[in-house]
This record gives structure tokens, C-alpha cells and sequence, in this order.
């Protein structure tokens, strides 16, 4: 939201509010409460708004909960992303961005992944998204839209929500701070490629915006950098402690420890942002280090 105010857009914003806040919206941005799977809200709203340009972002986005009812994660994902797409196309909207996952479509791989490496999704929410990416070139083939899939890797960042199975460095951030103990699912030897939240949001501005060579295009929007979540674990501990000391607070935080493995979980995902550099001008600027202090330091604030 904040980059595309930045750049002279005029958005606004369809939620359920199941898992974002209304303070992390500006007070000026109209705010539509509907779900996505209700079509006739929907309409309403693109009848009211007529956007020139949808960036959806909604979605189940549990990789487990998925494994666990995957018809709601079907509902969500791909009957949702349908009542979007069916809308844009109805009212004239020039270009769909979409959230895709890089973190799922190509299984366990060791190396970054680019673009065009098997498609191998192992979960009902990796199967959705890559559905989706399909629907999303259906809907820029036959109903006249423009469509890009940006497919991120793990996305984190100061504004995440801490609670639920997904975004583990804001459930740990979150339960350090207040001296919780954090578990970590299964050996915790699960490497992941951390993308910051504003280079995301810089990507899809940019996906927005820039001129296409083709109607559809998929993109990596990742670092492919590789860390263990053991890792991770260990710099938020440093960070946390360090927040809590200049907050002059005494707690200590315990040692985390480990529980069973998660369901749907791979080994090792990393994805090359090489063709994101290339079409869109885009790459990661902000470090894993450096995003960790930013995002301890933003929940330390909630916190005091």
C-alpha cells in the first residue's frame, strides 16, 4: 500500500480481515470488508471501484492447514482467485498481479530455482497456486486481461501477522519477546530463501506497472539465499535479547525447542531472482540480517 501511494496510485483494498489489520492500512484508503468467495459482494465493489489495475494478494496461506482441508484451501485459492479474475475482466481492469509461491511450485530443490524448472508441488496449497498461475494465463488468453504471477519465496517482514502456522519469523518474533518458548518443527534443518515485505511490495508495483512483451509472465521474487530455520532462530534470539535489554527489560529468553514435523514441509526451496532483474528491474535490497533487526525492532515497539 505505501509503495503504491508512493507512486501516485490511487488504490484500495478488498479484506475479510481474517488475518490483516486495519492499522496497517492509511485512514484515507477506501477499505471494502468482503471475502473473496462471495461473488456477488465482489461485484459490488468492482462496480463501484472499476480498477485499472488488481494486485491479489489474498489467500489460505498455510501450507499444513491446507494438508489438512484441502477443499477450504481450494475454496480460497483458486474459487476465490476465479471471482477476482471473472470481476477484473468484467469491468475492464487492464492488469491482474498475482501472488504465486516459488516457495512451493518447484519441491525440494538445492540450487535457486528459475522459472522454468519442473513444476512440482507437493502440498493442496502448492497445487492451488500453481492452478491459479494457470487460470490467471487462461483469463489473459481468452478474456483480455494482462496477467503476472510473482512467485515469492518467504515472504517476512515488520507487518506480518505472528499468529497462525505461517510466517515463522513473526510467530518467533513475537513469542521471544514475550518469553515464550519457541518450537521449532521437526530437526529444523529446512532451508528457505527470506524475501523482505517492501522489496515484495516494490515488486508488484513494478509488475504493475512496467510494459509487457506478452500478455502473461511468471517471475521469481526471492534472493536465493538459503537459511535454516535453526538459523533463523538463532539471529532472532540475538536480536530479541539485545531489544529487550536496551528496553531495559531483564527477561530472559528461553531456549527453544523442538516439535514434531510439520505436515507438507520441504527440505530445501530457493529461487533465482535473475529474470525479476531482467524484466523488472527489480532485486532484493534489504539483507536477511538487516530485515531480522528491522523486524525486531518494529515488534519490540508493540511490545513496550
Amino acid at each position: 500500500m505505501d509503495a503504491l501511494l508512493a507512486r501516485g496510485h490511487s488504490p484500495f483494498v478488498i479484506d475479510n480481515f481474517c488475518l490483516g489489520s486495519r492499522q496497517n492500512l492509511p485512514s484515507d484508503v477506501p477499505v471494502f470488508e468482503v471475502d473473496i468467495r462471495d461473488s456477488a459482494k465482489l461485484s459490488h465493489v468492482f462496480d463501484e471501484v472499476k480498477p485499472h489495475g488488481v494486485c491479489h494478494q489474498a489467500a489460505q496461506v498455510s501450507v499444513s492447514r491446507s494438508m489438512r482441508e484441502p477443499i477450504f484451501d481450494a475454496e480460497v485459492n483458486i474459487l476465490g482467485l476465479l471471482n477476482v479474475l471473472e470481476q477484473s475482466a468484467r469491468v475492464g481492469a487492464q492488469r491482474v498481479v498475482f501472488a504465486s509461491s516459488g516457495g512451493v511450485l518447484y519441491g525440494d530443490v538445492s540450487t535457486p530455482a528459475t522459472e522454468d524448472f519442473p513444476k512440482r508441488p507437493i502440498s493442496p496449497y502448492g497445487i492451488s497456486k500453481w492452478v491459479g498461475e494457470q487460470y490467471l494465463e487462461y483469463y489473459t488468453r481468452e478474456r483480455g486481461l494482462q496477467g503476472v504471477a510473482l512467485r515469492y519465496s518467504n515472504v517476512y517482514g515488520p507487518r506480518q501477522n505472528p499468529h497462525g502456522e505461517a510466517g515463522v519469523v513473526a510467530i518467533f518474533c513475537k513469542a521471544m519477546l514475550a518469553g515464550e518458548v519457541v518450537t521449532i518443527n521437526g530437526d529444523g534443518r529446512y532451508v528457505r530463501d527470506y524475501v523482505y515485505g517492501p522489496d515484495v511490495a516494490s515488486a508488484n508495483v513494478k509488475a504493475l506497472e512496467i510494459p509487457l512483451n506478452q500478455s502473461f509472465d511468471a517471475i521469481n521474487i526471492g534472493t536465493g539465499i538459503g537459511i535454516d530455520v535453526n538459523e533463523v532462530a538463532e539471529k532472532l534470539a540475538g536480536l530479541v535479547q539485545l531489544e529487550l535489554r536496551n528496553q531495559g527489560s531483564s527477561l530472559q529468553i528461553p531456549h527453544w525447542r523442538h516439535g514434531v514435523p510439520r505436515l507438507g514441509d520441504l527440505r530445501s526451496n530457493l529461487i533465482s531472482p535473475i529474470r525479476a532483474s531482467h524484466l523488472l528491474g527489480w532485486k532484493p535490497e534489504m539483507s536477511f540480517d538487516e530485515g531480522l533487526r528491522e523486524t525486531v525492532s518494529r515488534f519490540g515497539l508493540k511490545s513496550v
